[in-house]
């Protein structure tokens, strides 16, 4: 909203409520989101009682705070709308949120802001307030009292139903069977449908049971922005309160290639909505400090941080299996589109940044990639402009220092030589695929 004095004031104000009793207001709150009702979030994490109590203990305090808190923060993502700020992008949130660890995350606050800044390309502000265990969580902790079960698994692996998650599900089950999956989903058929066919097809290749795999929803009723930059926060909050429950230190699995993960624009056009730094190495460590911080013990991590999608699938530990599912992942960022031209099932469209990827690290592993794709050969205009942007991203490639470029969609404090290295290979494998068009 922009005043009479010519300043700015869109501070959107944000209340979570997860007591019963807690009656705090503001005047100026945009929303007031009571998390324990149904009218302004559907979440499915305390729906599966029986499953969670497979684990020793009751989930932390912090994990169950940080839980909480990704899902706010995922809320002001979705019912803001980025147009309506001041610059058309960059959006400003204060969320009142209770938490059962104000200490800890008063001291916390500024690491948790900036992580999520980083993230989000927002501008993050939290105010905390104390609050005990809410009626749910007090049940719960009874029914872990009651089961005392003991399943202590010896990893945590995110499966989102992509090509990198299911390499690295392969990767990591042919070490050790007993790892627990963890895939979110919010809606749309291009997420669950493929996570689910990656489920039967692991359970069946590596003799798995259900208990390894959680698939949860999270979705904000009536969400009007889509570039959710967020999201990956509160898929990451999933897996990092079920690991809480196992009362031990263990490793949480994010699986992604590096070039994805590195996050370098191709062209300055792309480093709006497209844009995205679920795995980038300064959020990476950013998010594993305020775990470390909070007490919270797990262990990000990303075995793919060097490798391109490509070698990924060339150094996949089940190659026969891999190429025999490949057309079973997903890793279109619009997979659902298809609907707008009467298809009936999710598909690739073949032209965004991740579809040009993955088709490139087929390409590079297999030499012919069968996948279906709806526009292949960049036939619409949209299409038609994403090549013009890869075009140039590939002049800049070849002409930019690759030592500036790694570091443009954020800092990189180490392993220069490793990131050039990759950055080179990776832009190469794309090539393979661009050069094969010329604009029209």
């Amino acid at each position: 909203m922009l005043f009479s004095n010519g300043r700015y004031d869109d501070m959107n104000e944000i209340i979570c409520t997860l007591n019963k009793d807690d009656a705090f207001s503001i005047e100026s709150s945009a929303f007031h989101v009571n998390l324990l009702e149904k009218k302004d979030y559907h979440y499915t994490f305390f729906n599966k009682k029986r499953r969670l109590y497979q684990f020793p203990f009751f989930f932390s305090t912090e994990a169950l705070d940080l839980f909480y808190i990704s899902l706010m923060v995922y809320y002001a993502d979705r019912k803001v709308l980025r147009g309506d700020s001041y610059d058309a992008w960059t959006r400003r949130f204060k969320i009142y949120m209770p938490v059962l660890e104000l200490e800890k995350w008063n001291l916390n606050k500024v690491l948790l802001e900036k992580t999520l800044a980083f993230l989000s390309g927002d501008i993050w502000e939290f105010e905390f307030r104390k609050r005990n265990h809410n009626e749910v969580e007090k049940n719960f902790i009874k029914g872990f009292e009651r089961t005392k079960k003991k399943h202590s698994p010896k990893a945590f692996c995110m499966l989102s139903g992509g090509l990198d998650s299911f390499i690295g599900a392969i990767d990591l089950l042919n070490d050790k069977k007993d790892i627990v999956f963890v895939s979110h989903y919010g809606g749309g058929k291009g997420e669950i449908q493929y996570q689910q066919k990656l489920k039967v097809q692991l359970k069946d290749k590596f003799k798995l049971n259900n208990n390894q795999f959680f698939n949860f929803y999270a979705v904000p009723l009536k969400g009007i922005e889509d570039t959710t930059r967020t999201r990956s926060f509160m898929f990451f909050a999933h897996a990092i309160i079920l690991v809480s429950g196992v009362g031990e230190e263990m490793s949480l699995y994010i699986p992604e290639n590096g070039l994805i993960s590195l996050n370098i624009p191709l062209t300055n056009t792309r480093l709006g909505t497209s844009s995205t730094r679920t795995t980038h190495p300064h959020y990476m460590n950013k998010l594993q400090l305020l775990l470390d911080n909070l007490g919270i013990s797990v262990e990000l991590k990303n075995p793919y941080q060097f490798f391109t999608k490509g070698e990924m699938i060339e150094n996949c530990k089940s190659p026969s299996f891999l190429k025999d599912n490949i057309n079973n992942t997903m890793s279109c960022s619009s997979p659902d589109q298809g609907r707008f031209n009467k298809e009936t099932s999710p598909s690739h469209c073949g032209t965004c940044l991740p579809c040009i990827i993955r088709r490139a690290s087929i390409k590079k592993a297999y030499g012919a990639d069968k996948s279906y794709y709806r526009d292949k050969d960049f036939k619409t205009p949209q299409a038609i402009n994403e090549l013009k942007s890869y075009k140039i991203g590939l002049l800049e490639f070849e002409n930019d220092n690759p030592r500036f470029k790694i570091q443009e969609s954020g800092p990189i404090n180490s392993d220069f030589e490793k990131f050039e290295s990759l950055y080179k290979r990776g832009m190469v494998e794309l090539a393979s695929v661009i050069n094969e068009y010329d604009e029209l």
